[in-house]
């Protein structure tokens, strides 16, 4: 391996805050050297060494009342080395350096174990050294700093105004709030402490035909982001007051809206639907582990084969698709990654072509490259760190920016999609269906009015390359999602994906009533 170059990195962020005093108290630089020291000496010729804690708050409320408030903390120490060509990881919830250097000692014994087992030696990827690195989210307000009581109060205001329109007769509501510190160091020379901070709000509301022994539910669109609590309240980059306003009225004309006719249909996808399509079939399509065939016991293969780099066409030649790290409030966002990589963004497919993977250090040799593009990830310090999404985001139009209202204009008869809720994809990220919040037909180039029970159907490259026209940046939205899900044992990330509305052209439309059978 080439010799890597050292780099001192002062502590900054894209914020003006710094990691937690408690955390940094921690003596995390003492028990890495005690860590790394017996695992150099017991021939690891790689090793790193984790801190890892995770502090949960889930509030959840039912019509205005507290069903449960819950409070959760973990913290622990990892350990993982290159021994002889062949990993070896093992943890520890208590952190002192006799932890530290058994659990050292443990993973360098289970790299010996493995070492026959194992048919393809271990090469990491070249990474430069980051002394004293520091890297802390972007965010105003520690929600954690805010009292429980103000934020029950808020979601039972806000719960309230839909209660009080008529046709609501129940609502929830729920937010979810995650402080996530790291401690990273290495053989080589890196050391690196991280802050980030989520947060997850949501409300629904549902009504209920008695009579038909039937109910209909709209929630809210707001997406989880990588904010803090001024997320929520009057300051909010979301509208809460218009979208709560608004949401009875669109669930009365739902509940009475004529079924879709299925067939081929012209769609506008609005971001707010568009980002699990993006999630499911592009984003986990083009991780590379699972494209060479490392999730097949588990979460499945990949179309999108590492043979057809370079020449499988993925969609229309608007498609242009990016995996990003460093995108500002994304999920998914790090200041670096848990092979110790600095964060990047890059191209996975351009003008509708397959042009990249999603990377850490052990898969970026096996695809050709010298570097990684720090794609690895652990959910605590009890799992071992793997290769984990990137915000993959659909860019908008460069060159126009079109807005909704010009896309919906573009369209003589179809349906405008928006919101995420139930969707469904096969093993190799190929045949998929997806439904929605709210779907209103169009007719010559207007809104008119919601249809129900619509799934959208296809086949990720037919879907992709029935995309004709791409929105402008005035229509980019951040969605995404925290419980993305991989690997065993089980591991959930949250990851952002970006992007504007676009048209869809005689895309398979289905009836979900009809294909129920009801």
């Amino acid at each position: 391996m080439a010799t890597v170059r050292l780099i001192s990195i002062p502590v900054t962020q894209p914020s003006d805050r710094q990691v937690d005093p408690d955390f940094r108290a921690l003596p995390c630089g003492e028990l890495a050297a005690a860590a790394l020291d017996t695992a150099r000496k017991a021939g690891a010729s790689h090793a790193d060494f984790r801190v890892h804690r995770l502090a949960t708050q889930s509030l959840n409320l039912r019509d205005g009342a507290v069903q449960s408030a819950v409070d959760g903390s973990e913290i622990g120490l990892a350990v993982r080395v290159v021994v002889d060509g062949t990993w070896g990881f093992s943890s520890h919830s208590e952190l002192s350096v006799d932890a530290a250097v058994a659990t050292a000692a443990s993973a360098v014994a289970v790299a010996k174990a493995l070492r026959s087992l194992n048919r393809e030696r271990v090469e990491l990827a070249d990474e430069p050294v980051y002394a004293n690195a520091s890297w802390v989210s972007r965010y105003e307000i520690d929600p954690f700093e805010v009292p429980t009581r103000d934020k029950v109060d808020l979601l039972s205001d806000y719960s309230a105004r839909l209660r009080a329109s008529d046709g609501v007769d129940h609502v929830t509501a729920s937010v979810l709030q995650v402080k996530e510190q790291s401690y990273y160091a290495d053989l080589a020379g890196s050391s690196i402490t991280q802050q980030r901070v989520r947060l997850h709000p949501q409300l629904e509301a549902t009504t209920v035909d008695t009579a038909a022994g039937a109910f209909e539910t709209m929630r809210t669109l707001a997406p989880p982001v990588s904010r803090g609590w001024e997320y929520l309240g009057q300051n909010s980059t979301w509208d809460w007051s218009d979208e709560l306003s608004r949401i009875p009225g669109w669930l009365a004309e739902k509940v009475k809206s004529p079924p879709v006719v299925a067939g081929p249909t012209d769609l506008v996808i609005d971001p707010t639907n568009l980002w699990l399509t993006i999630h499911e079939s592009i984003g986990h399509a083009t991780e590379y582990d699972r494209a060479i065939g490392y999730e097949a016991a588990y979460a499945g293969t990949s179309f999108a084969t590492p043979d057809q780099l370079g020449t499988l066409k993925y969609g229309s030649e608007n498609m242009h698709v990016t995996a990003d790290r460093t995108e500002i409030n994304g999920l998914s966002t790090i200041g670096y990654d848990d092979d110790g990589v600095a964060a990047q963004k890059w191209d996975l497919v351009r003008d509708g072509v397959l042009v990249g993977y999603q990377l850490d250090r052990v898969f970026a040799p096996r695809l050709g490259l010298a570097r990684s593009n720090g794609c690895s990830y652990a959910d605590s310090a009890q799992h071992v760190p793997i290769q984990r999404m990137a915000n993959v985001s659909l860019e908008p139009d460069p060159d126009v920016d079109r807005s909704i209202d010009d896309l919906v204009a573009s369209v003589d008869d179809g349906i405008y999609v928006v919101g995420d809720k139930s969707w469904s994809i096969d093993m190799q990220r190929y045949n998929f269906q997806f439904t929605g919040q709210r779907f209103f037909r169009i007719k010559n180039g207007v809104l008119d009015g919601q249809v129900r029970d619509v799934a959208y159907q296809a086949t990720t490259t037919d879907f992709w390359g029935s995309m004709d026209l791409v929105g402008g940046a005035s229509t980019r939205r951040l969605g995404g999602a925290f419980n993305c899900g991989k690997a065993q044992p089980g591991q959930v990330a949250a990851v952002s994906h970006g992007c504007p509305a676009a048209v869809f052209r005689g895309v398979n439309v289905l009836n979900t009533r009809s294909e129920a059978g009801r």
